[in-house]
């Protein structure tokens, strides 16, 4: 099985605190990285989100011990 098959099957952006729990950190921990731009996030409406193919894409170059762009 795919271990990126969750997040695979989720919509474009997503809510920083659902990001976190896929990433197994805290809430807190992924606003700061989401701050410090270590998190890819787009800006909607007041809000901030995790463009989903673009954390699939950092999780992915992680995972192959490459570092991300």
């Amino acid at each position: 099985m795919d271990a990126m098959a969750p997040l695979k099957s989720l919509p474009p952006l997503i809510a920083i605190p659902t990001a976190a729990k896929l990433l197994g950190i805290s809430r807190s921990a992924a606003y700061r990285y989401a701050a410090m731009g270590d998190l890819p996030t787009r800006h909607l409406g007041g809000r901030v989100y995790i463009v989903t193919s673009l954390l699939y894409e950092l999780i992915s170059n992680a995972d192959n011990g490459s570092e991300a762009a």
